[in-house]
């Protein structure tokens, strides 16, 4: 059998001064060998030496610039082996290296990399045998030293940023992006093990599962064997076995390929969350050699789910549709973009992507985009969602940038598409794979094509060479050539009548209401911007006084203009805020506003629109972004209202013709059947008319409830709202902007419990209050609330579940507590509170 010796111990990095010394490199790193993680990166292994400040706080990212432009050695010794006895081959392998490589064994030299997105394999057996060590070397180059290189071999290529990372195969983000910062990481990213082997090996094993139409599972299995020169005369057998069936599969001498076919009857299937359970089954191919078949010489094993995936792209009156159909149920997807959880992205381990993983399942979630400026993500992410019913949208490494399609880096994309393919196929949580991010997009619209003047982009990429390893590698799975993209070079390719749509012209420009004004057909990308929680920021930005444009702040804000377009959004709804925890609280409030305007006004109009992915989950360190869930791993208040915008059933008051009327959404597999409280109140509570709405409402339908208009007409449109009720979901129609609104001061009485499991907060309102927001991390760091804004008429009351919070408290009670009332202002609290 095939065995492993993990490489993660003994290694060492250090600078090398061979091509050049920057110039701020600390006395202390020269001629130094610190100790490594692997793995690890450069980054990573300095902070631990304590050699660089921390990149994450306050504007030290910019005095570790010189880290990504510097070259590093990574040194270990490999000692005799004890695994390797007996076996006639040992293989050095690297599941990642980040990026611009040269390996050497011994003195010898093995290879040379410069693809982060690959795994790369050396044959070391005859440097590995013997009782003595050997010296093993990896020896990175800068990135943008590579980049660089490219660059002035093809000639330049328009891209968003101004930095090169469209001319080397690493991951683009590390560039820097309109949310993230700038650390150009090298190190050995992924496992490095020596595999020890006789006769043959599992090489490559590409399973195709689906679902035939009476129920039986089908799995197809694609095999490559590599034999050693002691194999090839051998005849071996592959075994696949799954749920108690099993096919074999003689491989002749000389033969290295074979498909194995097994059909499984009455499987269960694996579903997306809320439409059904997450049924996998293990799925085991074992070789072996048929004159000793007791001793096996390598094995496969995942966990596979069976189930079909379609994407419905047809035409219809409207233009053309982009729907997911899921073992033949059509999908309204529910999804949001995922970036890199981290900038160093080896400190994300497993236990870090199931809290992320877990809080967007929580959050209503069904679909995660891998978005193409980061990287294939490790296994671990995967299995997650396999286990969790999230669907994966996929992107290919293509981000905002054009791409030049010549060598050297045609071939290295080829290799990496076709790895990471067969790589992540068995997961049935991956229903589709995505050429690029806005490439298709920003040569129409990005004045690209004069500045390239005929030069290759990308284009051959999207259109041509991903399609076909689809389509012969993976053919189970649709593939979609960009996002946006409109199906066709004869549209344009972010027509929202036409495929998937990116809706960014609204936070750029506009008011966030203009979400109402078009319907795509799937908004694949929309967002709106917020600080991070005010734990987070404290602890990354120093600044005194903390301003919305001190130093710090301004750093921790990527995007061009961004406070610029957070005030913009502002002002059509609040008063300017006067201070910084006023800014702070109407932000993060307006960002919950403008994605809810968004998304029950898609929702509404299923199925022409037949999903949106918000941009973003999360971030990866602490900044001002589009995120839900900020770089300290905070939700913000945007990530609790995706609690009720991505529920099943969605309950919202929107215009249609003129008229206000009642829409209730129902993704769910069970009709519903209900009444709806619809009133129209003043500001002090009191019902100035009533209405009763039944409604009967199919499973994954949408139906409008009439409304009467002298229940929807106000008299006095500033002292006046509708709001519509039916068991715990509720809608509220504000006909005039807040800033407009006579609202009362808010005022409540508060209760606090203490529980053996934390602390909960009873808010129990005297007078009309609008977006209520406990901000947990000001009691505490480690604080954190259950549910985010909340608006509770007069007499009614909440109760705000709060763990990490003990008596001593930073700031009282009275001061985490705000709402709209007063342009967010802290709400006064009544004599009973407590």
């Amino acid at each position: 059998m095939k065995v492993s010796t993990s490489l993660t111990s003994g290694w060492t990095v250090s600078l090398n001064t061979t091509r050049h010394r920057p110039e701020q490199a600390p006395d202390a790193l020269l001629g130094a060998a610190l100790p490594a993680a692997v793995p690890g990166c450069v980054h990573t292994d300095l902070l631990a030496a304590g050699l660089i400040k921390d990149p994450f706080l306050d504007r030290n990212e910019t005095d570790v610039a010189w880290v990504g432009r510097a070259d590093w050695s990574y040194r270990t010794r490999l000692d005799h082996a004890p695994d390797a006895t007996g076996h006639e081959r040992t293989d050095l392998v690297f599941d990642g290296l980040d990026t611009v490589a040269e390996i050497r064994l011994g003195g010898e030299k093995l290879g040379s990399t410069r693809n982060m997105h690959r795994s790369y394999r050396y044959d070391v057996t005859d440097l590995t045998r013997g009782e003595r060590s050997a010296l093993l070397e990896v020896d990175f180059t800068s990135a943008y030293q590579e980049a660089e290189r490219v660059r002035e071999l093809l000639g330049p290529r328009p891209n968003a940023y101004p930095e090169p990372f469209n001319f080397v195969r690493k991951m683009a983000s590390s560039f820097g992006w309109d949310w993230g910062p700038t650390l150009v990481t090298a190190g050995i990213w992924r496992q490095a093990r020596l595999e020890h082997w006789s006769l043959a090996r599992l090489a490559e094993v590409r399973p195709e599962v689906t679902v035939l139409a009476d129920g039986t599972g089908r799995i197809r299995l694609h095999v490559e064997v590599e034999r050693t020169p002691g194999g090839a005369e051998r005849t071996l057998q592959a075994v696949l076995q799954v749920a108690g069936a099993e096919a074999r599969l003689a491989l002749p001498p000389g033969v290295g390929t074979a498909t194995l076919d097994l059909h499984v009857p009455d499987v269960e299937l694996w579903w997306p969350r809320s439409h059904g359970a997450q049924h996998r089954y293990a799925c085991r191919l074992t070789l072996i050699d048929a004159d000793e078949p007791a001793q096996p010489l390598d094995h496969w094993e995942r966990l596979v789910g069976f189930r079909t995936v379609e994407l419905d792209t047809s035409a219809d009156t409207a233009g053309s549709g982009f729907t997911l159909l899921v073992n033949g149920v059509r999908t309204f997807v529910r999804g949001v973009n995922w970036i890199p959880d981290d900038a160093l992205i080896t400190r994300v381990d497993p236990a870090r992507y199931r809290r992320r993983l877990s809080q967007a399942a929580a959050a209503g979630v069904d679909l995660v985009r891998v978005w193409g400026g980061g990287i294939y993500e490790s296994e671990p992410f995967y299995d997650i969602c396999d286990e969790l019913g999230l669907m994966v949208w996929q992107d290919f490494l293509f981000a905002c940038a054009a791409y030049p399609e010549e060598e050297p880096l045609r071939c290295e994309v080829e290799a990496e598409a076709r790895e990471n393919v067969i790589r992540l196929m068995p997961h049935p949580s991956l229903v589709m794979w995505n050429g690029n991010n806005e490439n298709l997009w920003g040569f129409r619209d990005w004045d690209w094509e004069p500045q390239l003047a005929g030069a290759s982009w990308g284009e051959g990429y999207y259109l041509d060479l991903l399609p076909n390893i689809i389509a012969t590698t993976d053919p189970t799975r649709p593939y979609w050539a960009g996002s946006p993209w409109s199906g066709s070079k004869e549209l344009h390719p972010n027509d929202p009548r036409h495929g998937t749509s990116h809706s960014w012209e609204v936070w750029n420009r506009l008011d966030y209401t203009a979400y109402r004004d078009d319907v795509p057909r799937f908004v694949a990308e929309f967002g709106w911007q917020a600080p991070p929680a005010y734990a987070t920021l404290r602890r990354a930005v120093t600044d005194e006084p903390l301003a919305p444009d001190s130093p710090g702040m301004l750093h921790h804000q990527k995007a061009e203009d961004g406070n610029g377009k957070l005030a913009r959004g502002l002002a059509p709804h609040f008063a300017a805020p006067t201070d910084f925890d006023t800014w702070h609280y109407l932000t993060q409030i307006n960002q919950v506003r403008a994605i809810a305007t968004g998304v029950e006004h898609w929702r509404a109009h299923w199925p022409h629109c037949a999903g949106v992915i918000l941009w973003q989950l999360n971030d990866c360190w602490p900044v001002t972004s589009w995120a839900a869930i900020d770089g300290d791993e905070r939700e913000k208040p945007l990530y609790h209202e995706l609690r009720r915008l991505y529920a099943d059933r969605l309950l919202t008051l929107r215009r249609k013709d003129g008229r206000l009327i009642l829409t209730a959404v129902n993704q769910s597999a069970t009709s519903w059947t209900g009444q709806a409280s619809v009133r129209r109140l003043d500001t002090d509570g009191d019902t100035l008319e009533d209405h009763e709405a039944p409604f009967d409402v199919p499973a994954r339908t949408v139906a409008d409830i009439e409304l009467p208009d002298t229940l929807t007409t106000p008299i006095d449109p500033r002292r006046e709202f509708v709001v519509a009720d039916t068991g715990n979901l509720r809608a509220l129609h504000f006909a005039v902007p807040d800033r407009e609104f006579a609202y009362p001061p808010a005022e409540a009485i508060v209760k606090v419990t203490r529980e053996d499991n934390g602390t909960r907060v009873t808010v129990t309102a005297h007078t009309l209050i609008r977006d209520l927001l406990l901000q947990a991390d000001r009691l505490h760091p480690h604080a954190g609330a259950d549910r985010g804004p909340v608006t509770l008429l007069p007499g009614e009351s909440v109760e705000i579940g709060v763990s990490g919070w003990d008596e001593d408290a930073p700031e009282p009670l009275q001061h985490v507590l705000r709402a709209v009332n007063g342009s967010g202002a802290p709400i006064r609290f009544g004599d009973a509170s407590r």
